[in-house]
């Protein structure tokens, strides 16, 4: 049994995100940036890694990673806005590591912090709204245009995610739940949507691509919320179950919202 457990958490660390990545890169390039943008903040990294937690250390140690994921939602909003900041003036690999080093600043005062889960969900939907609002504030040239991806972009991002799950899963042990859950929602998908757009199309189109990223965060909070508040009592194909269907349902509302909020997402060639 413990040898089946542990192929089934390699094929989940090896399978899972990749394939999850590969169908919603599919669909941006089907749809646009502007659902690009959305898509993105789906938990396809994140929902593998913390499965792997519940497996391999028990669904007590995935609830309390998650509740501390919604905190790192907070570091996340500080990439996502300094690299918006400075991608004006600064090329793509600049901009990356300034947004990275932002990212790793904001979790290092996170770590002495242990809030509620409800107060942990009403942080991250504040540090959501700031950056959204900024970002929306921003001006930019439309419409914006779309780049041509390259070949290397769908195993670039599957590469990425497989190594993150096998680092943070394999450290988690170590580390503890806490600051498992803080690196959890580590920009892996937006680092390289960011930089890709970035290099190809400019500033105007990765501010255009962060505002659609930007409303779909809010999801992506809501799905640690619920996994921290239904893991422990309702086990954890339950609370799965339940926290990807409360995702999309609250991906399609705020996505149904800001397009309809008079200030549209903008229009990309």
């Amino acid at each position: 049994m413990d040898r089946l457990r542990r192929l089934a958490v390699l094929a989940l660390k090896l399978l899972l995100a990749p394939a999850l990545i590969a169908a919603a890169t599919y669909a941006t390039r089907r749809w646009g940036l502007r659902i690009g943008g959305l898509i993105a903040t789906l938990p396809a990294a994140a929902g593998p890694i913390l499965l792997v937690l519940a497996i391999q250390e028990g669904a007590a140690f995935a609830a309390d990673a998650a509740r501390s994921a919604l905190l790192g939602i907070v570091a996340l909003n500080a990439f996502i806005l300094v690299y918006c900041l400075v991608c004006r003036r600064v090329g793509w690999f600049g901009s990356l590591l300034i947004g990275w080093a932002a990212f790793f600043v904001v979790i290092v005062p996170l770590r002495e912090v242990e809030p509620s889960s409800w107060l942990a969900l009403a942080i991250a939907f504040v540090a959501n709204t700031v950056t959204l609002v900024t970002v929306w504030r921003m001006s930019i040239d439309e419409p914006v245009p779309t780049p041509d991806p390259p070949s290397w972009d769908i195993p670039a991002r599957a590469l990425s995610a497989v190594a993150m799950i096998v680092v943070i899963t394999g450290l988690a042990a170590a580390l503890g739940p806490d600051l498992t859950g803080l690196l959890t929602p580590f920009p892996i998908i937006a680092s390289i949507l960011a930089a890709f757009t970035h290099a190809s199309a400019g500033g105007d189109a990765t501010i255009a691509l962060t505002r659609a990223f930007g409303v779909g965060l809010y999801s992506f909070a809501v799905f640690f919320f619920v996994l921290a508040e239904t893991l422990v009592d309702s086990g954890v194909g339950v609370g799965f179950t339940i926290a990807i269907v409360t995702t999309l349902i609250v991906q399609v509302v705020a996505f149904g919202l800001y397009t309809g909020s008079g200030k549209p997402l903008p229009e990309i060639d």
